[in-house]
């Protein structure tokens, strides 16, 4: 993992107040890195530089307008190129029990991954 794509990617992000999980994926869904970083100044700059070495990267990214919003906002200034990805809330009913069991069970950081990858 963590190889330089000679081509585009798409960095999928499930962000959360103070962290985001993201993975990077070819357009044949290859699975080139990923990552949780935080959200505070030297986490978003670290997430900056991570992704660096894939400049032809557009992010998609949980809830552009929910809690993916404060990220956005900072990515978008750096012409960045960002898609909206619908939030978990979203499709609740359409996930109906699994997504409940997430809820009960918490945090988990094979579950946070698979979201990122999901918005890639």
């Amino acid at each position: 993992m963590n190889e330089q794509a000679p081509g585009p990617v798409v960095i999928g992000m499930d962000p959360h107040k103070r962290t985001v999980t993201i993975e990077v994926m070819t357009p044949k869904e290859q699975i080139l890195g990923h990552g949780q970083f935080t959200t505070d100044e030297d986490g978003f700059a670290a997430m900056l530089e991570y992704v660096r070495r894939w400049p032809q990267r557009r992010w998609a990214v949980e809830g552009c307008e929910g809690i993916g919003r404060h990220v956005v906002a900072r990515l978008l200034p750096l012409g960045e190129q960002v898609v909206d990805v619908p939030g978990v809330s979203d499709g609740l009913f359409k996930r109906g029990v699994s997504h409940l069991k997430e809820i009960d069970y918490g945090y988990d950081q094979a579950e946070e991954e698979r979201r990122a990858r999901a918005g890639a």
